[in-house]
Parts: C-alpha cells; sequence; structure tokens
C-alpha cells in the first residue's frame, strides 16, 4: 500500500521523485491551481502559459509532464486536470481533488516517492487526496509471473504502485489533518481490499475460500465473526441460499461479521450479496456474459471492507456485516426453473429464473440480520442487468422502504464520490411477482425488472425496520480503461457510502 505522510516543506528542497500540481480550466485557458505557487515562481510566473503549450488545458483527468524547474530537487512536475476552475471564493470540490490525485498516482507507479502539492483549504481536502492517491495506485498482480518474481528484465522494469505520497499543505501537526489522512488510508485501504477479492478468480475464491479470508480479518482487527457451513444452513433452514448453491461442488456460507463499540446507541446492519461465480444456473447466460461473473460478489466485498474499515476507524455505532455467498452453477443437483424454495422467513419462493439468484441468497441475509431488529438495514448486491441498462455502468441505484432514508443514502454517496440515484419501487409491479403455487415468484414483470427485484427483497425485510437497497450491477466492475481513481476490473463502489453511513450513524447526524 503506498504511505502517506504530511510535509510543510517546501517543494523546491523535497527530494522526490516527481511533485503533483493542479491545473483547472479557466475561461481563456489553463489555470495553475494554488499549492503549486512555488513551482510557477519557479517558472518566472509563465507555467499556465507553458503547460498550454504543451496541450494541457486543465480538463478532468488530463495528465502533463514537464521537467522540474532549476533549484528543485525533484525531476519531474506532473500537472493533472481538476477540470473547471472554481467561482470566485469557492474552493476546488473533494472529488475534483480525489479523481486528480488518483490519475498522478496511477500514472507514477514504480516511483519511490512524489509531493502532492495540489489544493489544501481544510481537513476534508486532506483526506480527498489522500484517498484518491492510495485508491489510485492500486494495481491487481498477483497473478502475473513477472510481478511475481525478479527474475527477467520484464519483472525488473514491472511498475510496482507508487511507495509514498507527500502532501504538502498539509499540517503533520494537526490533529484535524493527521486523523483526515488516517481514515483515507483506513477506507482506501479495506477498498483495495474489496477489489482484490473482486478480481480473484473464482477457482481460488469460492465461498469457502472467502468465509476463511473474512475469518482472518476479523481476528486481526477486533471483529466477531460468525461462518455457518452447509450444515447449519441446512438446520436453520436457510432455503434461498442453499437453494443456490445447490448446484455447485463448492458449498454455500453465510457470514456474520460484528464490529461493536462500547459507546454505541445504534446499530447498522450491512448485507451483501456474494455470488463467488454466477453462470446463471440451469437458466445459463448466453455467450459473452459469463466472463466477468466472479465479480458477482461485489456486494458481499463491500460489506466486508466496510466493517473492518469501521473497526480500523473506532466508530462509536453497532455494524453487522452478512455475506451471503454461494456459487451459481449447472449440474444434475442444481435448482431448476419451477422448483419451489422454503426461505429462512417461512415464506415459499417459485423460481421460475435460475439466474435471478442475488435476489434469493439475500431474502436470507435479510431476514436473519432483521431478526436483531438493527436501527437500518442496508443491502448492496449486483442484482440486476436492467439497473445497468437505466443508469449506465458508474451510477448505482436506490430503493427504501423509507423516503427520508433513501435520500439520507443519496446523499451520502454523493457526498463521498460514490455516483447514485434515487429509485422508487412501484406497488403495481409486486403483482408481477404472485404465484400459483408459492407465496411469491423470483421473477415479475420484465420492464423495470430491477425495481421489482426491489419489491421482492422488501418482502424479506422485517416488520417495521427501516431499510435500503443498493443495486451496483452497473459501476462494481469496470471493463473499460482506467479513469481518475478507478481501475480496470473491480471498483469497491458502496464502501466508501457504507463507511460514511455508520459515521453519520455514529454522530447521531443519520435519523
Amino acid at each position: 500500500m503506498t504511505a502517506l505522510t504530511l510535509s510543510t516543506a517546501a517543494a523546491p528542497g523535497l527530494r522526490a521523485d516527481a511533485i503533483v500540481i493542479g491545473v483547472a480550466k479557466g475561461v481563456k485557458g489553463p489555470i495553475v491551481a494554488p499549492g503549486a505557487e512555488a513551482v510557477d515562481t519557479a517558472f518566472d510566473g509563465r507555467l499556465a502559459g507553458v503547460l498550454e503549450t504543451l496541450g494541457a488545458s486543465g480538463a478532468e483527468g488530463e495528465v502533463t509532464k514537464l521537467p522540474a524547474p532549476a533549484g528543485f530537487k525533484t525531476p519531474l512536475v506532473l500537472a493533472v486536470g481538476l477540470g473547471s476552475e472554481p467561482e470566485k471564493d469557492a474552493a476546488y470540490e473533494p472529488e475534483a481533488l480525489r479523481r486528480a490525485a488518483g490519475a498522478a498516482a496511477r500514472i507514477l507507479g514504480g516511483s519511490k516517492k512524489a509531493a502532492f502539492a495540489l489544493p489544501v483549504t481544510d481537513a476534508g481536502d486532506i483526506g480527498a487526496i489522500g484517498e484518491g492517491v492510495v485508491l489510485g495506485a492500486y494495481s491487481f498482480d498477483a497473478y502475473k509471473q513477472n510481478a511475481r518474481s525478479g527474475n527477467d528484465a520484464k519483472a525488473r522494469n514491472a511498475k510496482a504502485p507508487l511507495a509514498e505520497a507527500v502532501l504538502l499543505g498539509g499540517k503533520p501537526r494537526d490533529a484535524a489533518h493527521k486523523a483526515a489522512l488516517l481514515r483515507a488510508a483506513a477506507v482506501g485501504e479495506e477498498l483495495n481490499r474489496a477489489r482484490d477479492l473482486i478480481n480473484m478468480p473464482p477457482n481460488d475464491l469460492d465461498p469457502e475460500a472467502f468465509a476463511g479470508i473474512a475469518q482472518a480479518a476479523a481476528k486481526e482487527h477486533g471483529i466477531k465473526v460468525q461462518v455457518l457451513d452447509e450444515k447449519a444452513l441446512v438446520k436453520g433452514g436457510y432455503g434461498g441460499i442453499l437453494g443456490v448453491g445447490a448446484g455447485s461442488a463448492a458449498a454455500p456460507r453465510l457470514v456474520k461479521l460484528s464490529y461493536t463499540s462500547a459507546k454505541a446507541t445504534k446499530h447498522l446492519a450491512f448485507v451483501g450479496k456474494g455470488i463467488t461465480y454466477d453462470s446463471g444456473g440451469i437458466s445459463l447466460k448466453p455467450a459473452g456474459h459469463n466472463e466477468t461473473m466472479k465479480c458477482d460478489m461485489s456486494g458481499a466485498a463491500a460489506v466486508f471492507a466496510a466493517v473492518v474499515a469501521a473497526a480500523r476507524l473506532g466508530l462509536e455505532v453497532n455494524v453487522t456485516g452478512w455475506l451471503a455467498l454461494a456459487e451459481n452453477m449447472p449440474s444434475g443437483s442444481a435448482t431448476r426453473p419451477g422448483d419451489v424454495l422454503r426461505m429462512y422467513s417461512g415464506k415459499t419462493v417459485e423460481v421460475l429464473n435460475t439466474d435471478a439468484e442475488g435476489r434469493l441468497v439475500l431474502a436470507d441475509a435479510l431476514w436473519a440480520a432483521s431478526a436483531e431488529k438493527p436501527d437500518a438495514i442496508v443491502d448492496v448486491a449486483t442484482l440486476t442487468g436492467a439497473m445497468m441498462l437505466a443508469l449506465g455502468s458508474r451510477t448505482f441505484g436506490i430503493m427504501a422502504n423509507d423516503d427520508a432514508f433513501r435520500s439520507a443514502v443519496h446523499e451520502a454517496a454523493e457526498e463521498v464520490g460514490e455516483p447514485a440515484w434515487p429509485m422508487p419501487l412501484p406497488e403495481h409491479l409486486r403483482k408481477g411477482m404472485d404465484s400459483t403455487v408459492a407465496d411469491l415468484a423470483n421473477m415479475g414483470e420484465r420492464m423495470g425488472g430491477g425495481l421489482v427485484a426491489g419489491l421482492f427483497l422488501r418482502e424479506f425485510v422485517g416488520e417495521g425496520i427501516t431499510w435500503a437497497h443498493l443495486d451496483i450491477a452497473g459501476p462494481a466492475f469496470n471493463e473499460g480503461g482506467p479513469f481518475g481513481y478507478t481501475p480496470k476490473g473491480g471498483t469497491g463502489t458502496a464502501v466508501r457510502t457504507l463507511v460514511r453511513l455508520a459515521e453519520l450513524t455514529a454522530a447521531g447526524d443519520l435519523g
């Protein structure tokens, strides 16, 4: 992981591989952002013109390299775009700083040390820059031979993540600045842990292996953990999880992670869909739709990471994470379309499509979470292709049984830089899930399928419990090129939203 430090040192005298500065889009061309004054002075106040000559505009995600000026102990200046210049007396948005820092950290892979001289007005900016650095420096190389061995030239030249980032403008002795940096490291590192899990191939991450990783992390961070194996699931009557996992040689698991604080007055439950591989089951996915289905456990990865982050931050709130883990495979023992499952709640569900499996494992976990009567439940799942069609590949949908809570979750997501959008739960769509042989079916109307899935989940939330559902099918796995602090592959979407909800709850600001 990239080490984060604060420094008040003057930029010219700092020894590093590069100094990162910000450049914004002004009305008449690029503008050098605050924090880069020393660099601009060394260019005799002409840095903006030099950058424009090199093609820089200040657009978000743009990166421009130029030699450091005379007198600097760093050989390279890296100018990153911040987007449009803020209005007079306004500060740069934290997300703009986070993305710029992430883009720079990604470009600086292989470097030992870089100084970040981006705009800093308060501790929030320190946190945003630090978080962007940790997330942007991420790479997943565990399965690449060149990254594992130093025996050839390619291996020796492999770009390791940026080793250290020094944040200029931060105050090492300022309690708020130090706390912001520690938070950035904890949240960023746990989000990267979620990314690692999402990127792991399914032959190495089945439900049992995932449970084992959760147990190890729980022991390290003082989190209580309980794992229900297949025998315990049968004894408990978890028909949804068992039904989904019936076709696989890898047995399902339900993992409960409990972080408690002696000062807590509130209790949050997070529930994650953990389909470690989704073939669609008997309702097999068509060709071309299977290759990325290792990411169908992204919800469980996000919940796991959020609980560990809460523990590392010592938040004064009780947080319980439920990981509903199964592998959805076709075989002679697999659940068939037309089968009826008796869920943990006692309700029966007619399975019309075995590829609508995520809602089945979540239903059991939601009912288990409800039994503890938490103040609120939030589930996270790569649940429906319909949500991707509705909101695209970078935005997740939010549904809830309480409008105020849905708005609060949306505000928390936007605050931490995770694009989200509130979605309805239209009552007329519930009728489409009526079954002639069971209490309900796992499919309803095709149009509005993402909302139908939300309505299905609502059936398994305990009476009187506030609940929200995050459908992260779009942004959970980035199949395109990297951007900002987002890599190709697993993204760790929803980790920061969950952590922020826990922080707001601990502070008494979430109802």
